[in-house]
């Protein structure tokens, strides 16, 4: 399957939202297609054997809209800020065209009931065809900058695609041509029909629109703001060391391999490893740290992040799309593009919205004018007002602004979350199942202390164990090759290596048979260990680990290596807790050791000796029980634990191994995250549900007013102006509860 992603123009609201989605599903090949109505982006996952992207947008265009491929999304990113800037400007003309016009025609048409003075020569009894001309003349300037809603509009009708143009096409069309009929017969000596004009409605109604529009835009481009601040991080130019001169060229011409300079106060311009130099490094652009963080030669270095201090020199190892920025950008634009489950609801309401809202608008003018034998005029209010009423851009902002939000914040502050199903799920969790090296502890161990038997020396022990786990990227192997380096013990030819999941390694040392592992490793070659159970239990209670070291099928040793746990680890467990969270640890050690941790961090339920394959048997179990299960890793080995589980989160790990396993990467070594991501969850969650009972309420409440419910108990008739302002509102409050989340997930920081 191919995943590409296309720029859309001509979304108006969550009907054109459900036509492109469902124009392009329908496609042979094509298996999902998420549009984002925010962002105005569609997500295609499709067979590149029976679809492709040709196909994708011609697709689309018969549909009535342009869908553009995103090739470089710097680049789409910057066209689009620029296309966003002139439509708002644009839309500012309009407003302002629109709004002083149709303050004109009300002060005209209204002005009088209020006290308000007309002109001797604009009395509607005294001049009866210069009031009904000049207010068609006054109206033309709005129906020009406002004609896309009458273009877009009936081009939908007549696709049978009806949108939100669509209704508003259908009321002031209704209006104005009935105003022009009512003009004629005024033309024509019947002076009485100056009553029946509705210029100055229609007029008040584009202009209300094209306000809110303006605003909802506005209001729009703010929640977008993360990715735009996430891009803007990237500089535009580097210095590179060519032909031993210091040259300075764009940041999209380095190659891998190549060697760029990198001064105090400038931003590292793409991933890569230093060659010489060290500095302190700001990464908080990245992971949300605030604290620099210390960089010497052979440490690796993220682009955008800022060199504070000292100057380095760094081998580009990532260019383009391969860089951790570019990866984030790329997971947090996947996350906004993508659908909450809780979307559904909204999706299939705005579906067979805009045709239900046309029918309930003919409902109420046939029962207005056969049944409640009312006039003319009255049944085309009512119709107007129904038309222009409903509101189907609030059902489509209410998901996509409050997800933008949500990620954009986490982006920020190191948290990266890859789908909006992921952000709804996390809200749900009742079991936090933490891994225990790297996770709870630092991942960094050191050895403490070495035993050893059968006439084995320590120096000879620690120099065959250092040189098999050379070949190994194990926390623990490291330790122990750290230990042999810092002793400069010299490391010994090795041959057959291998890796036994869960337990350790195996090979040929300098011509000897090695192992080296825990317990179960030498159980399962058939070697005795009950003598060393004393050994390993008095390791175990210190929270230690022992690793046997077995030449030629006999114990030469044990090696004891401790890892540290990290300081926020307490901190972060009982942060899950005060949210209702049962957390649990799975782990590889022995029962002992991983107690020994638990106990000390607060955890109450540990599972012991799990193989790196029996992890996702452990998430599966939880599940069958009802739970609701968070997988916290930092390995590979933790993947199909992560893949399994209801939310997998990879803390501290690198974004390509995230990428493929977890549904959210913490950028920082710290648990604290996770309790953060939850709250995050949950506080989106309530906004959308927020967002959605709005647009649904004002639609329930909205749409019999506008029929008229009111009129037929003895009340007011609805006009087709507070329809059109009602309509306008209703947009801009779902993207205003949106923007005050921000606010609202800010105190998480505090």
């Amino acid at each position: 399957m191919k995943k590409e992603e296309f720029a859309l123009e001509g979304l108006q609201c969550a009907g054109c939202v459900s036509t492109v989605e469902k124009v392009v599903r329908d496609l042979p090949g094509v298996k999902e297609a998420n549009v984002n109505l925010a962002t105005e982006k569609m997500m295609v996952q499709f067979n590149p054997k029976e679809a492709d992207v040709q196909k994708i947008m011609e697709t689309v265009s018969l549909a009535g809209y342009q869908a553009i491929l995103i090739n470089d999304e710097e680049d789409v990113l910057e066209k689009t800020a620029i296309k966003k800037e002139k439509q708002l400007q644009s839309l500012k003309v309009r407003a302002w065209v629109s709004g002083v016009f149709a303050i004109v025609l009300l002060y005209m048409a209204m002005g009088e009931m209020v006290g308000l003075p007309l002109p001797q020569f604009l009395q509607p009894m005294e001049h009866p065809i210069v009031f009904s001309v000049t207010q068609l003349i006054l109206v033309a300037p709005i129906l020009w900058v406002g004609r896309s809603y009458f273009v877009n509009g009936f081009k939908a009708l007549i696709r049978k695609h009806p949108n939100m143009d669509s209704l508003v096409a259908l009321g002031t069309s209704a209006a104005i041509l009935y105003s022009v009929w009512s003009t004629i017969r005024i033309l024509a000596g019947e002076y009485h029909y100056v009553m029946h004009l509705y210029v100055e409605s229609a007029a008040v109604i584009l202009a209300f629109i094209t306000v809110g529009k303006y605003f909802e835009t506005l209001t729009k481009g703010r929640t977008s703001q993360a990715i735009q601040s996430l891009v803007a991080l990237s500089p535009k130019v580097a210095t590179v060391i060519r032909d031993g001169k210091e040259v300075e060229v764009p940041v999209e011409e380095l190659q891998v391999g190549e060697v760029v300079f990198v001064r105090p106060g400038e931003k590292i311009p793409v991933d890569g490893v230093i060659l010489s130099g060290e500095s302190f490094v700001d990464e908080s652009m990245i992971t949300g740290e605030s604290v620099p963080v210390f960089k010497k030669e052979g440490s690796k270095v993220v682009g955008a992040t800022l060199n504070t201090t000292g100057s380095f020199q760094v081998e580009v190892s990532q260019v383009g799309k391969d860089t951790t920025l570019s990866q984030i950008i790329r997971l947090v634009e996947e996350a906004q593009g993508s659908k909450a489950p809780i979307a559904a609801i909204a999706d299939r309401v705005a579906g067979i919205f805009v045709p239900i809202v046309m029918g309930l608008s003919l409902l109420a003018g046939l029962y207005w004018g056969l049944i409640g034998g009312e006039s003319f005029e009255f049944v085309v209010t009512v119709m107007i007002s129904v038309l222009v009423i409903a509101c189907p851009c609030a059902l489509g902002l209410a998901t996509p602004t409050a997800i933008m939000v949500g990620t954009g914040f986490g982006a920020k502050r190191g948290i990266l979350i890859k789908s909006s199903a992921a952000l709804e799920e996390a809200g749900h969790v009742g079991v936090v199942l933490l891994d225990k090296t790297g996770t709870i502890t630092n991942g960094k161990p050191k050895v403490v202390d070495i035993q050893v038997f059968n006439d084995y020396s320590k120096e000879e022990v620690l120099k065959v164990a250092a040189s098999i786990e050379k070949h190994s990227e194990h926390p623990l192997g490291k330790a122990i090759v750290e230990e042999a380096e810092k002793q400069e013990f010299d490391i010994l030819p090795i041959e057959q290596f291998q890796s036994i999941s869960g337990m350790g390694i195996q090979g040929i040392v300098d011509g000897k048979e090695v192992l080296l592992g825990n317990h179960l490793l030498l159980q399962n070659q058939g070697i005795a260990v009950d003598e060393f159970n004393a050994v390993i239990d008095g390791v175990a209670s210190k929270g230690q680990t022992a690793m046997f070291v077995v030449i030629q099928k006999q114990v030469a040793g044990i090696i004891v290596v401790a890892d540290t746990i990290k300081a926020t680890s307490k901190e972060a467990i009982q942060q899950m807790k005060a949210l209702g969270l049962q957390v649990r640890m799975v782990t590889g050690d022995h029962e002992k050791t991983a107690k020994a941790i638990a106990n000390e961090v607060g955890i109450e339920t540990v599972y012991s000796q799990v193989l790196p394959n029996e992890k996702a048997s452990v998430v599966e179990q939880l599940l069958e029980e009802g739970y609701q299960v968070a997988m916290v890793g930092d390995g590979i080995n933790d993947a199909p634990a992560l893949a399994k589980a209801t939310v997998g989160i990879a803390i501290g790990s690198g974004v390509d191994v995230a990428i493929e396993t977890a549904d959210m990467v913490m950028m920082q070594d710290d648990l604290r995250l996770v309790a953060k991501t939850i709250q995050l969850s949950k506080m989106t969650m309530m906004t959308i549900k927020e967002n959605l009972f709005w647009a649904f309420i004002y639609n329930v409440i909205g749409i019999p007013v506008a029929m008229g419910v009111l009129h037929f108990f003895g009340g007011p008739l609805l006009s087709p102006m507070i329809a059109g302002a009602a309509m306008s509102f209703s947009s801009v409050s779902v993207v205003l509860n949106a923007l005050r989340l921000n606010h609202k997930l800010s105190k998480l920081e505090k």
